[in-house]
């Protein structure tokens, strides 16, 4: 009895057919657009005849008729020029085009679902259409091209007499002498998913996360959300393999469409069976074609993953042009086609019924683009003019620094220059000196230190959050691995590698151990890591910048023993940070009122309340255009800022040793704070979008370094509440003071007046205030003005009496 035959589903002749036609005749939205703009008089409604009419059409027609109008013929021309290897079907214009051709035909074809649901069968098909129309080059090719260049325009020629011979005698034809199309194609075929729109509410259309892709999607189309975990290295696949024949000299072509195949070892043509000679195939490398393939392995994303679970993985394979466009650490949607990989051999006993399943790529878009791949609008750049010139460009992008956070207004400024960072330097010996800001934040619990690392890694395209406890030194280096593809040993990247060029965030920074915490101290400063494990020895790149967040030693900071006590992290660890804040959460009226204000409003209305001056707040994409146009300027130091510099050194190494006379050491000024001041200053000239250093960015840099240990001295005259202007704008002139900030040169206590009266006007105080201020301390004898009112003087009892003089 023979078995029920069904009528095939589709009709593959006439959608092939379809295909076709879409190829030669879809023109985009734009090619119509122009077309009906040269329809148009646009000129006037003139009748009067200019000669000079002719000549402009003559001239526009032949520059139109030197290039298509039709979107994929253009694509097929260039791959026939041998300019574009990729031709990207967009399911958009398919789609499109079907709606044009339902409304003339009767029965719908259903074109894109066909696609949709049997992809890997429609990748084949569609290749026959783009085989049968490809246009002819315009250009023979020569010897300056590439030999398979030459060789594939041999088999083109070869195959078209074949077939001419076929045409006239179909009996004498052989088969063997046909080269298959897989070898003549000089093109890979990818289909790009239909774009989902925003009132769809169709699950399949969206992306997916790994758990709920399904035996039901098997030979679909599907788009999967997620992190990359692993690439391997880029390997040629074989795709035809060709032999030669040592007595015959025919050639003879395999086509590999498994995982693993069976090499040809007799010769299977015509010639060799008559004659009985069982000759010999030797494979040909040169005749063979070879695709680049690459494996890489995506993991969900964290709030993919349901409570008590942990994350899935997915295999995926990349072909052709789609290699080498994801690197370890990129959020991507992946669009692909689902298809299973049945285990083979031994691996097949062992596995029993099981089979592994994989995801072939089509179409990668990739979640958040690396600075230097960002495009930049028009309109952001007009917009960015505007701000700048207004001056508060600064202020603005550090208040959309994680807007939901109350107060931290210096905090989200480091946080903001770290996101833009210095100049890397590197010398001609090869010495190489960081622009990578590294900042740790040490305080109380509760100051929403962990939220701004989360808002960092949300904001900085490559960012990685870990956390000390639960990342070991192999976790955050490089562990070795055995590769499946390869089955070699292989480095698999940590934290640090994969945030390589972005940021690195460790919360809970003082639990690590300190086994742990050693693996990063050559990451902080030489930026490499070096490995000799199994036989590999090599160093890594780990060009990032570090983000740290800790507890001080007793959970909370303890007032009554020194800093240095208090933050128990080594010196040879505290040297590496540029700046290290110290939020100390002490209890105030006004303050804790407006804290829980915001707060309050934050959780009822689930959004950040509008800033009091007016401000803009951006959001998380708006401030990565920023940062990556400001990290377009390489801003250097001239020799006025350089000797500035200098003068400001000194006085913070001559401030340190009075701080550690009064055991209010805080950190060691080291050459490294020079160079994080200098990194500091270039990232605020590069937001400036300026190619020099000015003295301002060196004085909001020490401010910026002085403002980090100012909650420690303040700590005790804060809970007495004197909170009036006096007191405030006295405590900011003698932080610039402390600083070295609006210094003079000429003596240790001579400060700038224009740039002291410049910094207090900018924090919000009035002149009126200001000079109260002045009055009010130059009576108790602190200060004097001196030069006509140009400088301001402190009065210095003995070696430090006005550091400890109580308000």
């Amino acid at each position: 009895m023979a078995l029920l035959t069904h009528k095939a589903l589709a009709n593959y002749e006439e959608q092939q057919a379809a295909f076709e036609d879409f190829l030669r005749n879809f023109k985009s939205s734009t090619t119509e657009t122009e077309d009906a703009l040269d329809g148009l008089n646009l000129d006037g409604d003139s009748d009067e005849y200019d000669f000079m009419d002719d000549a402009d059409n003559a001239v526009q027609g032949q520059r139109r008729n030197t290039r298509s109008k039709t979107k994929y013929m253009n694509i097929l021309q260039d791959v026939s020029e041998r300019n574009r290897s990729q031709v990207l079907i967009d399911l958009d214009d398919l789609d499109q085009y079907e709606k044009t051709l339902d409304e003339d035909t009767a029965l719908p074809m259903d074109l894109v679902q066909s696609v949709e649901k049997n992809a890997h069968h429609y990748i084949e098909l569609f290749s026959r259409a783009v085989d049968k129309v490809m246009p002819a080059p315009t250009k023979e090719p020569n010897f300056k091209d590439d030999v398979i260049d030459i060789i594939m325009t041999q088999r083109s020629k070869r195959n078209e007499n074949v077939r001419q011979q076929m045409d006239g005698n179909i009996d004498g034809a052989v088969p063997e002498s046909i080269f298959p199309p897989e070898l003549t194609r000089r093109y890979t075929l990818n289909f790009k998913p239909i774009t989902p729109s925003g009132s769809s509410s169709e699950r399949d259309t969206k992306a997916m996360a790994v758990r709920q892709v399904r035996g039901e999607h098997l030979g679909q189309l599907i788009t999967v959300r997620g992190i990359t975990t692993r690439v391997s290295d880029v390997k040629p696949s074989v795709l035809v393999n060709a032999y030669s024949c040592d007595r015959c000299g025919h050639e003879i072509f395999q086509p590999v469409t498994a995982k693993q195949f069976t090499p040809l070892v007799e010769c299977q043509s015509e010639d060799c069976i008559k004659n009985g000679a069982k000759g010999q195939l030797f494979l040909s490398t040169r005749a063979s074609k070879f695709l680049p393939f690459q494996e890489v392995k995506i993991q969900e994303m964290a709030d993919q993953v349901p409570v008590g679970h942990i994350p899935r993985q997915l295999t995926v394979h990349c072909h052709g042009a789609l290699a080498r466009q994801i690197n370890p650490g990129d959020v991507v949607d992946i669009a692909g086609i689902f298809l299973p990989t049945p285990y083979t051999g031994f691996k097949a006993i062992k596995a029993g019924l099981l089979t592994d399943t994989y995801l072939e790529a089509q179409h990668v878009n990739q979640h958040k683009k690396a600075y230097d791949n960002m495009m930049l609008a028009p309109t952001t750049i007009r917009r960015m003019t505007e701000l700048e010139q207004s001056g508060q460009l600064y202020e603005s992008l550090s208040r959309s620094i994680a807007p939901e956070i109350f107060g931290h207004a210096d905090v989200k400024k480091a946080l903001l220059l770290q996101l833009i960072g210095g100049v890397t330097k590197e010398m001609g010996d090869g010495m190489r000196i960081r622009g990578d800001i590294n900042v740790c934040l040490m305080g109380d619990p509760g100051t929403a230190k962990s939220q701004l690392l989360k808002y960092i890694t949300k904001v900085a395209p490559r960012g990685v959050y870990t956390t000390g406890r639960g990342s070991s030194g192999v976790g955050l280096t490089a562990a070795v691995m055995r590769d499946p593809v390869t089955d070699e040993m292989v480095l698999e990247g940590g934290a640090l590698v994969l945030a390589d060029n972005g940021t690195c965030c460790i919360d809970e920074f003082d639990k690590m151990d300190d086994s742990d915490r050693t693996a990063i101290h050559e990451v902080m400063e030489q930026q490499t890591i070096s490995i000799a494990k199994a036989g590999i020895t090599t160093t890594l790149n780990a060009r990032t910048a570090i983000l740290a967040a800790a507890n001080p030693l007793y959970g909370r900071y303890n007032p009554r023993i020194s800093p240095v006590e208090n933050i128990n992290l080594p010196a040879a660890l505290l040297s590496r940070f540029d700046i290290l804040f110290l939020i100390l959460d002490t209890p105030s009226r006004d303050a804790d009122e407006e804290l829980a204000r915001h707060v309050t409003f934050v959780h009822i209305n689930n959004k950040h309340p509008e800033p009091s001056g007016g401000g803009l707040i951006f959001s998380p994409n708006e401030v990565r255009q920023w940062v990556a146009r400001a990290r377009s300027f390489r801003p250097v130091v001239t020799k006025q800022v350089s000797d500035y510099l200098v003068g400001a050194y000194v006085r913070l190494r001559q401030q340190q040793k009075r701080d550690e006379a009064g055991k209010k050491t805080f950190t060691h000024t080291s050459p490294r704070t020079l160079l994080g001041i200098l990194r500091i200053s270039q990232a605020l000239a590069r937001l400036r979008f300026a190619e020099e250093v000015i003295t301002e960015d060196v004085d909001e840099a020490l401010r910026l370094v002085e403002v980090s240990k100012a909650s420690l001295y303040d700590d005790n005259r804060d809970r007495r509440g004197d909170q009036s202007a006096s007191s405030k704008i006295y405590n900011l002139i003698r932080g610039m003071r402390d600083s070295g900030a609006a210094a003079t040169g000429e003596g240790r206590g001579e400060m700038d007046m224009r740039r002291v009266r410049e910094r207090v006007l900018a924090k919000g105080f009035t002149v009126q205030q200001l000079e109260a201020c002045l009055e009010e301390y130059a009576d108790l004898d602190i200060w004097q003005t001196a030069a006509e009112g140009t400088r301001l003087v402190f009065i210095e009892a003995g070696d430090d009496d006005d550091a400890d003089m109580d308000f």
